[in-house]
């Protein structure tokens, strides 16, 4: 076999980029998605270097220009008088110790420049309303099933359908959910309305007692991306869909610094879903079958490495494929191979993340500070993420 026909379902960040590295080779690739349509839904996302780099060598930077922030550090800031330490330098020095920059973007618009890139090499490459149930396959092939009872037949099929993923219930039993106590808040705040203190591209944690918020610039640094945690243990939905209420949110962060609630006041409607912790899966192919992203390795956001582990999952699999054309169901071996031992090691350091930020003693005005400058001191905090960012999927070798 040549080139590969190759299905994928779930048309999402993961998706896409598969989709893309795999056209870009010559494979035959079709996506099959199960919204009507394809719109610009979420909110923001953070892109460090091992992530931007695959999308600088698919020849995405230009189109995404426009719409991301090149981010000139990150900060580390007390819930309530706004203390801030440094965390590390990104911008040129994310260029000079990794390679490449570290970008902040709306998942949405990341989305559709990947979408047009892969409907720019095959204008049909995207089908709809397409709500992929199961598969079936034999020594020749594989088909997917379709919930109006379309079938569509390839070499492989990718399952790069989420956290919820139907093709990996149909392969093994999917992990449990454990939810953490945690739920989280989300919105987006016009820059233009912040205060100038905000109006910076700098990545911010605000760490507190029982609580912390994530804020950034994205589109171009036309807004404020918000997600606040905080404990709430009723709160067991998932959907990014559940609207609150402006005065629910504040309430959440009563206390908290003045800048985090001129964010809050700002933002319009704000989102919530409960966080859920999942073990990755110990296997995640089937014979021609396999799975990208959230299908295989769920994970929660505070390494902030969620879409990044999508993207290196897709190009990595491209990658495979193109080494060993003769064996694609070898070739899907060898890329869960090269992925698994990563992916667990992100979604274990993520979970570990949550205890940092959550510890009680932040609530101690003495105690507070000598935590962070521990948690966070220079040493620590490059064995926490340096191993991240110098991963490089562009040239990682490929076993043939």
């Amino acid at each position: 076999m040549a080139k590969a026909k190759v299905l994928i379902a779930g048309g999402g960040i993961g998706g896409m980029t598969a989709a893309l590295a795999l056209l870009q080779r010559g494979h035959d690739v079709t996506v099959f998605e199960q919204a009507p349509e394809l719109k610009e839904l979420g909110a923001g996302l953070q892109l460090a270097a091992n992530g931007t780099r695959v999308l600088i060598e698919m020849g995405l930077e230009e189109a995404l220009k426009p719409v991301i922030c090149e981010a000139a550090a990150k900060e580390v800031r007390l819930w309530n008088t706004g203390q801030s330490w440094k965390l590390f330098d990104l911008g040129a020095d994310s260029i000079a110790r990794f390679g490449a920059p570290y970008w902040m973007a709306h998942r949405g618009e990341l989305h559709r420049v990947l979408t047009e890139a892969v409907l720019a090499l095959k204008p049909g490459a995207v089908v709809t309303g397409a709500q992929a149930t199961g598969f079936e396959q034999d020594e020749s092939g594989v088909t997917l099933l379709m919930a109006d009872g379309r079938r569509a037949r390839g070499d492989l099929l990718v399952g790069a359908d989420g956290v919820h993923s139907r093709m990996r219930s149909q392969m093994w039993q999917s992990p449990q959910a454990r939810f953490t106590g945690l739920m989280a808040w989300r919105g987006l705040a016009p820059m233009e309305a912040l205060p100038a203190e905000l109006q910076r591209p700098v990545g911010t944690n605000w760490i507190g007692p029982g609580g912390h918020v994530i804020t950034y610039p994205i589109s171009g640094n036309r807004l404020m991306n918000f997600v606040g945690l905080v404990e709430n243990r009723e709160w067991t939905s998932e959907s990014w869909t559940a609207a609150g209420s402006t005065a629910e949110c504040k309430a959440d962060f009563a206390g908290w610094n003045p800048l985090i609630h001129a964010v809050i006041d700002v933002m319009g409607t704000p989102f919530r879903w409960a966080l859920a912790a999942r073990d990755p899966l110990p296997h995640w192919t089937q014979g021609r079958v396999t799975l990208l992203g959230d299908a295989c390795h769920p994970t929660l956001p505070f390494l902030a490495q969620g879409a990044i582990m999508a993207i290196e999952d897709g190009y990595i699999l491209a990658r495979c494929l193109d080494e060993n054309q003769q064996d694609p169901a070898g070739a899907l071996m060898t890329y869960e191979g090269l992925r698994s031992e990563r992916t667990a090691a992100i979604v274990k350091g993520s979970e570990a993340n949550l205890h940092r930020f959550h510890n009680p003693v932040l609530a101690d005005p003495v105690e507070a500070p000598r935590y962070v400058e521990s948690e966070w001191q220079p040493d620590k905090v490059r064995l926490r993420y340096d191993w991240l960012f110098e991963y490089d999927a562009t040239r990682l070798p490929i076993p043939a």
